[in-house]
């Protein structure tokens, strides 16, 4: 025995001749559990993507809300704004009432007074109509208690007249779609003709 091994000996370090066969049986734990690995990765990964589509949802939730929020706040500083707008109106269409009951006492008066007063009312009105205020058309059109007030009645013979504005006390006006000052009317009512 000099150390060697004998070629008909088989050193224990190599594998024993059917090796391959028992190789590939102990390559199937490995593969096997490479197998739970990969779906226990798929899973992760099928929780994530669901986790990312959850949030994402969330985020575009979070981004509706907030534009819907600010197209509120929009509406309402729109509608205060409006608001405001039709109380300095207000003070206007009065001043421009006082003016149109001067210029209906002197009628007929064609002094430089009356025309001064005529130009300083329709710089007046034309100032309201550049914000947006609309005279509000009654006269002659069926009443309408959303835009006009009833201060007085007319009787009529006509029964197609029977409440329809027939004059007009005080003129209204609108902003937008709201009336920021119902008009004063006076409206018909239909009586029928005594019978003789």
């Amino acid at each position: 025995m000099d150390g060697k091994p004998r070629s008909d000996e088989t050193p224990e370090t190599q594998p024993p001749a059917n090796a391959a066969g028992e190789a590939s049986s102990t390559d199937s734990p490995d593969e096997s559990g490479q197998d739970g690995e990969v779906a226990r990765l798929q899973t992760e990964l099928e929780a994530a993507r669901r986790r990312v589509n959850e949030l994402a949802r969330a985020y575009q939730d979070l981004n509706k809300d907030r534009e819907e929020f600010k197209q509120r706040l929009t509406r309402e500083r729109e509608r205060m704004i409006d608001v405001e707008r039709g109380n300095v109106a207000g003070t206007l269409l009065e001043a421009i009432d006082e003016l149109d009951l001067a210029l209906a006492a002197s009628h007929q008066d064609t002094s430089p007074l009356a025309q001064g007063v005529r130009m300083i009312r329709e710089s007046l009105l034309a100032k309201a109509q550049s914000t947006g205020i609309e005279r509000v058309e009654v006269v002659g059109r069926p009443y309408d208690p959303n835009v006009a007030e009833a201060v007085d009645m007319e009787i009529t013979p006509v029964q197609d007249d029977d409440q329809k504005v027939v004059a007009e006390v005080r003129a209204g006006y609108r902003l937008k779609d709201r009336v920021i000052r119902p008009a004063r009317v006076k409206v018909a009512r239909y009586v029928a003709p005594a019978q003789a």
